[in-house]
């Protein structure tokens, strides 16, 4: 008599997972040596915890700006700050993170994306209630606005820029 509990195919286990899944257990990245539980969520730091704050609770302005690095163009590859996409942000009150930024072309497809990405990295920053983006075609964007690093990849990878 046989038992019909749990019989696998250990060759039909392996091709029903991914490719990348060798079926050996992942290790914590919290905890490398796989001793230590990992912390609750709630337990864990958040990623800005260690960003100062002004007057206004919120980050200074650059650190607003520098956190939309964050924030890549999914055509081009590189974040919107080193494409010279962004071109300022401010805190027009308390709460308030405003993005004034353009795109590299008129009626880019991905609008929508960068849009929300701003909004949910700048969103994440303690005392950020609301995030405005606003897209601006003036002045145009040109590849001249890129920053250096990004120009000189884009030239190596081919690109007459």
């Amino acid at each position: 008599m046989s038992d019909h509990s749990t019989v696998t195919d250990p060759a039909a286990e392996a091709q029903a997972r991914p490719a990348w899944d060798d079926g050996e257990p992942i290790p914590d990245a919290d905890t490398p040596d796989g001793n230590e539980p990992a912390p609750a969520a709630d337990e864990r730091r958040h990623p800005f915890a260690d960003l100062p704050l002004e007057e206004d609770g919120m980050p200074a302005g650059e650190h607003l700006f520098n956190a939309l690095r964050a924030v890549v163009d999914p055509e081009i590859g590189y974040n919107i700050v080193d494409l010279g996409l962004v071109y300022e942000v401010t805190k027009p009150e308390r709460g308030y993170a405003h993005v004034l930024m353009t795109l590299t072309t008129m009626g880019c497809p991905l609008t929508e994306v960068i849009h929300q990405q701003c909004s949910v990295i700048l969103g994440a920053m303690p005392g950020v209630d609301h995030v405005d983006v606003e897209f601006t075609f003036s002045p145009p964007w040109s590849t001249d606005m890129m920053s250096d690093y990004v120009r000189e990849e884009l030239r190596a990878m081919g690109m007459n820029i």
